[in-house]
Parts: structure tokens; C-alpha cells; sequence
């Protein structure tokens, strides 16, 4: 009788722990389409509000401009060359206006637009904020000061919209992005 017992404790418990992992497996599942659903949006946002800038020329006739060389990773990948607009640093946050292009330079001496940056001064943001700036879910990340730039310590967030990234869309260095031909 005993043994019984024990058998049926030990069949509860397994039955238990296969619903708990089961319904654990759905949640993560969940987590994860909503995870890909959210890039996939910003990404065709950041696409169409910057398909004129293929054209390194309409960028500045817009007036963005090349600034700080093209970026390289110290132990992988790169960022590429930021042509920024000052006039958008001015602590607001649009999706349809990002701060910075950012275009790798290609062997033929060509730019190709592979991403933009949105860049805050951390500042000027939580004057009238709790936290840092989030752009369809993604939460920008703060580089404090002092960094490479040389500048305030500010928010900023990646978007790879014309150059796929391994790491993920958000991530700020890009392995998929070179200055070999800077």
C-alpha cells in the first residue's frame, strides 16, 4: 500500500512538473513573437522614413553631415560613419527624424546607409523625464561620460534598418558592418 502511495506522489509531482515546464515553454514562446514583432516594426518605420538617404547626397543636402570618422569595434564588428544633423539633437525623441545616418563606406569610395542612431543628451532628456527615451519598446541605452566622444553623457539606440546584424537590430556594434575602406 505504501509503495502506492509513493508511486501515485511521484506521478503527481512528474504531471505537475510537465504542466509547469509545458505552460513555462508557451510563455517563452510568447515572449519571443512578441520580441520579433516589435524590430520587425521599428525597422520598417526607420526604412521608410529614411528610404531618401540611400542617396548619401540627399542626407546632406538635408543637413547631415560626417562626423567622427567611421567607428570600429576594438574587438568586433563596427558601426560605420555617423552623418548627423545637429538640428535634431534637441532633446526630443521622433521616430521619422534620427539624429544620425550611419552609412559604411564601400571599396568603389561610395556610402551605403546600413542604420541609424537616435541620441539624446541624457541632461536635456531628464529634465522632463523619469527615464531614459523608449522608441517603440526599445529602451535607449545611456553612455555616460566620460566616453570615446568626448561629449555629455547621452541616451542613444541603434537601429540596423539597411544592413542586417547578427547580434540583433538594436545592438550598437555591427559584425556585418567594416571601415576597411574608410
Amino acid at each position: 500500500m505504501k509503495t502506492k502511495v509513493v508511486a501515485s506522489l511521484h506521478a503527481c509531482v512528474l504531471f505537475v512538473a510537465v504542466v509547469a515546464l509545458s505552460s513555462f515553454a508557451l510563455a517563452q514562446h510568447a515572449m519571443q513573437h512578441d520580441s520579433t514583432s516589435s524590430p520587425a516594426h521599428l525597422v520598417q518605420v526607420v526604412r521608410a522614413a529614411t528610404q531618401q538617404y540611400l542617396n548619401v547626397n540627399n542626407a546632406t543636402a538635408a543637413g547631415y553631415g560626417p562626423l567622427f570618422g567611421c567607428v570600429s569595434g576594438s574587438d568586433h564588428g563596427a558601426m560605420g560613419i555617423h552623418y548627423v544633423n545637429t538640428s535634431l539633437l534637441n532633446g526630443t525623441v521622433d521616430v521619422t527624424k534620427p539624429p544620425a545616418l550611419i552609412y559604411e563606406p564601400q571599396p568603389d569610395g561610395r556610402m551605403k546607409l546600413v542604420g541609424v542612431e537616435y541620441i539624446v543628451d541624457q541632461a536635456t532628456w531628464l529634465q522632463n523625464n523619469s527615464g531614459p527615451p523608449v522608441l517603440d519598446g526599445q529602451v535607449f541605452l545611456l553612455v555616460g561620460y566620460p566616453n570615446r566622444f568626448t561629449i555629455p553623457a547621452f541616451f542613444e539606440l541603434h537601429v540596423w534598418a539597411w544592413r542586417d546584424n547578427p547580434q540583433g537590430a538594436f545592438v550598437d556594434w555591427n559584425d556585418h558592418v567594416t571601415c576597411a575602406h574608410e
